[in-house]
Formats: C-alpha cells, sequence, structure tokens
C-alpha cells in the first residue's frame, strides 16, 4: 500500500526502542513451534466455508454463516475460551479480569468467480504456487482469525498471567453491512485497548473513508447509426474490475479498424474483439485488486471507456455511462477530472476515485464509482463539488441522470493512541525494520468504532494487498511471522 509519513509520527516511530519483554519473545517462537501446522489446518477449514452475504437472507440464518459459527464453537471449546454467539457477532475470550483488549475481525468475505481460480476458491490450494495459501479470506480476513486464536492459545499454555481479558471479536458482515455492529457497539462496554487484523502493518493509524457515487442513466436511442449495448463491467463495488465488455453495433470498416488500433495502443490490459450475430462484441481484460489500492490493479471498466474517447456513439444508457466515465474519470484514479473533488493529505495522501460496477436493470444502468478520501475537506463541500460535476456533465452533454445516489464515508485519523507504539515496537523487533512507522491506508476497518483502535496486519508494508482479489492468498511465512506478533502483540497489551 502507498504510505504517507506525518512527521511527527514519524519521528516518534525514528526515536523509539524496540522494547520487547522477554516472555512475549520466548511465548511467539513456542507459538510458532507449536502452531504452525494447526493454525494452516484451521485456515483450511474456515475457507471452506463460503461466507459470502446474500441478499434476502440475514447473516444468522444463512446456513453458510451458521456452519462457520459452528466451527469457532468448537475451536474456542478445545482451545479453552469462552464463547457467544450473539447472532452477527462472535466474541471468543481468553480470562475474566474486568478490562480487556479486544481483537477485531471479520469473518465474512467478499464474492468470488470460480472461474479465476485454478482450483476452487473456498478450498486451500497450496500446491499451484508452492509457499501460497490460495483462497478466498486467506488474507482478508480468516488467516488473521486463525493466527489469533493460536496467539491466545499459545500464551494460555505458557500460564502467563495478563492484567487484561483478551477477546476476539468477529462480525459476520464487514463486507456488507455495519449497521448491525454499529447497533451492537452501542451498548459494547469500549475496551482498554482495541486492535483491528484486517489491514496492513506496520501500525495503521488512519483511514480513508469509504465513498460512492451511484448515477443510473436512462435513456434510448434510434439504433440507426453507431451504439453499443449491453455493456457490463466489475463484480462488486469494492473490487476493481478486472473484466468489461459492451457489444457494437452499425459499425463500418473504418471505426472497427480505428477502435482496433486504439486498443493495441492500451496495452495494459488486453482487448479481445469477436464478431457476434448482432454486432462485434468487445471485451477487456485488466487486473483485479482492493478498490483501497486502486494503483494496484488495472481498472477494465476505466479502459473500455477510454478506448471509445472521441467515437460518436448514439446516446443510449450504455454510451452516456462509456462518456461520463472518460469525461469525469478517465485513467486517472485521484478524480482531478471529475469537477473540483480532488484533494490531498499531507499523511493521509490523495483521495481516489474507481468506477468500479455497471449494474442493469431492464434499459437503466447504475455506475458504482468507489471513492476513498482522507481527512482535510469537509463532508458538505466535497457533496456540494461532487453535486456541482454531475450537474454540470448534464449540462454539457444535454443528458438527464434518472438517479444519484452518494454515500460519504468518515476518514480516521488518531494522532495518538496508547497503544500504537507498542505494537510498532513488535514489528521493529520481529521484522528487523528499524525504520518502520506509523502508516495511513485507503481501506476501511471497523477500527472506526472503537475509541483509540489501530489496525496491526496482517498485509506487510511494500507487498500487494490480495484481499478481494481474485487471486487471494497468503504466504505460510507470513502466518508464521503474524503468529509471532500477534502472540507478543497480546502479551504486551495484555499487560499495559
Amino acid at each position: 500500500m502507498k504510505q504517507f509519513f506525518l512527521a511527527s509520527l514519524a519521528l516518534l516511530a525514528a526515536t523509539a526502542h524496540a522494547n520487547i519483554d522477554s516472555r512475549s519473545d520466548a511465548v511467539a517462537q513456542y507459538a510458532v513451534n507449536t502452531y504452525q501446522d494447526a493454525q494452516i489446518h484451521t485456515l483450511a477449514n474456515m475457507v471452506s466455508f463460503p461466507t459470502v452475504n446474500k441478499n434476502g437472507i440475514n447473516t444468522p440464518d444463512n446456513p453458510d454463516f451458521i456452519g462457520f459459527k459452528a466451527l469457532l464453537k468448537m475451536k474456542a471449546a478445545a482451545l479453552g475460551f469462552d464463547y457467544q454467539d450473539l447472532g452477527y457477532t462472535v466474541l471468543i475470550g481468553m480470562g475474566k479480569q474486568t478490562e480487556k483488549v479486544t481483537i477485531v475481525t471479520h469473518g465474512d468475505v467478499q464474492p468470488a468467480n470460480a472461474s479465476k481460480w485454478k482450483k476452487s476458491p473456498f478450498e486451500i490450494d497450496s500446491t499451484s504456487e508452492p509457499g501460497k495459501l490460495i483462497a478466498r479470506g486467506t488474507e482478508d480476513d480468516k488467516g488473521a482469525i486463525a493466527t489469533a486464536l493460536y496467539a491466545m492459545k499459545a500464551i494460555k499454555d505458557q500460564g502467563i498471567d495478563l492484567n487484561n481479558r483478551i477477546e476476539l471479536m468477529i462480525y459476520l458482515a464487514e463486507e456488507s453491512d455495519w449497521g448491525p455492529l454499529e447497533e451492537f457497539m452501542r451498548t459494547y462496554p469500549q475496551p482498554k485497548y482495541a486492535v483491528t487484523i484486517d489491514a496492513s502493518y506496520p501500525v495503521v493509524v488512519a483511514e480513508k473513508g469509504w465513498s460512492l457515487v451511484e448515477p443510473t442513466f436512462n435513456a434510448t436511442s434510434a439504433q440507426t447509426s453507431a451504439y453499443v449495448s449491453e455493456l457490463k463491467g466489475g463484480a462488486f463495488k469494492s473490487q476493481i474490475p478486472e473484466d468489461a465488455s459492451v457489444i457494437l453495433h452499425n459499425a463500418d470498416t473504418v471505426l472497427v479498424s480505428k477502435l482496433k488500433h486504439a486498443a493495441s495502443a492500451l496495452n495494459a490490459v488486453e482487448f479481445n474483439f469477436s464478431e457476434q450475430e448482432s454486432g462485434i462484441l468487445i471485451s477487456v481484460k485488466g487486473m483485479s485488486a482492493h478498490s483501497s489500492e486502486p494503483e494496484s490493479g488495472v481498472n477494465a471498466i476505466a479502459y473500455l471507456a477510454e478506448l471509445f474517447k472521441g467515437i460518436k456513439l448514439e446516446s443510449n444508457s450504455d454510451a452516456q455511462t462509456i462518456h461520463f466515465i472518460n469525461q469525469l474519470i478517465g485513467l486517472d484514479i485521484h478524480g482531478k477530472d471529475f469537477g473540483d473533488i480532488a484533494y490531498e493529505h499531507n499523511f493521509m495522501g490523495p483521495m481516489t476515485v474507481a468506477p468500479t460496477l455497471i449494474e442493469r436493470d431492464g434499459n437503466a444502468l447504475t455506475l458504482a464509482v468507489n471513492l476513498r478520501r482522507p481527512v482535510g475537506k469537509d463532508e458538505a463541500v466535497l457533496r456540494a463539488q461532487i453535486n456541482s460535476a454531475l450537474a454540470n456533465w448534464q449540462s454539457v452533454n444535454k443528458a438527464k441522470l434518472s438517479n444519484i445516489d452518494i454515500v460519504i464515508g468518515k476518514p480516521m485519523l488518531l494522532d495518538s493512541a496508547p497503544h500504537a507504539q507498542a505494537l510498532l515496537d513488535i514489528f521493529k523487533h520481529f521484522t528487523g525494520d528499524k525504520d518502520a512507522g506509523f502508516v495511513s491506508i485507503g481501506g476501511g476497518t471497523n477500527a472506526k468504532l472503537f475509541d483509540n483502535a489501530v489496525s496491526f496486519g496482517p498485509s506487510m508494508p511494500g507487498k500487494r494487498y490480495t484481499g478481494h482479489s481474485e487471486h487471494e492468498f497468503i504466504t505460510v511465512e507470513q502466518l508464521k511471522l503474524n503468529l509471532k506478533m500477534y502472540t507478543a502483540m497480546m502479551i504486551e497489551l495484555g499487560n499495559m
């Protein structure tokens, strides 16, 4: 993930010494020696449940989640921990102390396109790429759950006394609906310390706000000259789309030749032109990524639109969608063409903007544009700028958007958290990276719902985050390192 260092935080990190209790080091090594294979086995069991939330089925009633929770309950009992099933949230705890450290995770996952995986996305693939454990949920977030369980077990085995209870919180609708967790947090006592293990290292102290602009296009055309139909793209709103396609009709040889020539110049993606009975199917293959890191993927929707830049098409819903993307977004990921919405924070970096999904309802097309916004601009100002850009686009193009939905998410920036330095010391100790500092991410975790939560792993800095992609994995070595650091984290915070 691209990282931006706030001067004061970087100075604090650079001048601190990695002071780790010798017990933490010893128990961390014990955890790896004893439970490395067990955490991989448990992870394999967890990913076998396709815990994807579905419309029309409440999470607690979904058989896949019921089975997943049964597994968690069995593991908690086997490892000697208390277990609470609270519907959308599961709590697995160690200790009866009044004050607690809450480790925040989630057990739901994003959908997966099985055709893009060498094996089932809900079966651990450890052979296709030796050293990697490939499956949906391995990095986001089931690997972290398995690691946390065995970190707790190692501490319990060694009889380490802690001042604070360790409570693993597993929420089951993080990818789709924060409402039940927000309601739950109204009565859940704020912990002494909270850590989400759903992001990256070294220590995340800032998260951009997940935001969305969804215009709906609903127009028809005469279909007498060149026009497009069946515009498709994307899998879900928080994924950089890997696939997009459209059918071109009434195109003469000059236009087709022009488009093929343009496609050859857009070599970051793979274009395919296929003759169909009704026209020419044009498809594009990019590379999926988490939409919090648009720079890590190659956006198929954006490139398909780019192909038609400057091409005159009849103004139906499909063409309007393409022109909208070209004129307000293009291949830029920072919203520089989207009116005045672009801005940047000196630590959190720039806002990012990405078209992620096209959904059709009859003739109407809805385009999801996912924004990740830092602090530094008031929500009302940003909303007004978005509305102004949309109004101007409609005026210039003599088009009418039939509906516009706008969601402005709240970014988080903690200038200080009482346990952030302890976590940074742990990272420095176990990685040897003495220059590590506090970081910001584009993603948004449930840390925002706690008073002082920071994020600690499981993704390493400088490595491409694979969660939400169609090639999600975690390495065996990363699991081993995570187990060491999470064991030390629970001991250090458990006695702070």
